[in-house]
């Protein structure tokens, strides 16, 4: 449908941001345009879908069992019914109520693959928001020249993502594999700093941990000519946990984040490493940690 934009969400037990994030939906600005709001539930034991239930959410299931991020999002696409669509993850929340007009305007304008800001808020922690700030800038890029976007604040055609689907198979930034393939195609990705969304995180130190080893299986399949060493994790573990304690002097916050700072970085970079060298096919345990961390015991 040309005027219908779906907005497709991922949910796991994203009772507590769930509800502000559907609110912050019901309040973008648009004209011309008709909104669906599409959640794909990968078994909550929480609230998640009673409260999708009290608003105009249409809903759909993924088995456990059958679950990878790039699964989950090609069947709440095939479900769905705009030629618009837009990722957001469950625990992320609007800014405001230009975010989806801002976020959709270079798919009007002949992009096919946009992307926005993340910020962010309540536990997030100070190194996460750090590493947002690098890789979320307050500066646009129309078109930007490379294939880096991240579906937790996205949009894509829906001619591009039937022509391309997501991978369901790699363990993560699912995202950046179906940009790289669009992008040496020719395709243009656009960035856009002013349509922003809180992305909010109250992870545990091994499910951080375990969420960076992950990513780098996956940019092992992305990207093999990365090669991250052990010196090389060292020193970026080094250099990052100065420029944040910079950053926690400047803002008079040092003394509350000091052991934040460390240990973030500390299991960034482990898992990173870890993930780097990691050649092993996923046991069927170490798949449920990666995509349930919540559900496991540490």
């Amino acid at each position: 449908m040309k005027n219908l934009i779906s907005i497709i969400i991922r949910t796991y037990n994203e009772e507590k941001y769930l509800e502000e994030l559907l609110i912050s939906i019901n309040k973008q600005k648009l004209s011309k345009f008709k909104i669906e709001t599409i959640i794909i539930d990968s078994g909550s034991t929480d609230s998640t879908t009673d409260i999708a239930k009290k608003y105009q959410v249409r809903i759909t299931y993924i088995d456990k069992k059958n679950f990878s991020f790039g699964r989950s999002l090609n069947l709440g696409c095939k479900f769905s019914k705009g030629e618009i669509l837009v990722f957001i993850s469950g625990h992320c929340v609007p800014t405001n109520s230009l975010w989806l007009s801002r976020l959709i305007n270079p798919i009007l304008n002949g992009f096919e693959y946009s992307y926005g800001k993340q910020i962010g808020r309540d536990t997030t922690k100070l190194s996460e928001m750090q590493v947002f700030a690098k890789q979320y800038p307050n500066t646009s890029s129309i078109p930007q020249e490379n294939f880096f976007c991240n579906n937790a604040n996205a949009a894509i055609s829906r001619k591009i993502w039937k022509k391309y689907k997501f991978n369901e198979d790699i363990t993560g930034c699912e995202d950046m594999e179906l940009a790289k393939r669009y992008f040496n195609d020719g395709g243009k990705i656009a960035y856009i700093s002013n349509a922003i969304v809180f992305h909010i995180h109250n992870e545990d130190w091994a499910t951080v941990r375990r969420r960076y080893e992950r990513e780098s299986i996956a940019l092992q399949k992305i990207m093999p000519e990365i090669n991250l060493k052990f010196t090389n994790a060292i020193y970026y573990f080094i250099v990052a946990i100065i420029k944040d304690y910079k950053f926690a002097l400047k803002k008079n916050i040092f003394f509350k984040n000091f052991y934040s700072i460390s240990r973030y970085r500390f299991e960034q970079y482990s898992g990173s490493y870890i993930g780097n060298h990691f050649s092993r096919k996923l046991s069927e345990r170490k798949k449920i940690e990666y995509f349930y961390p919540r559900n496991i015991k540490n």
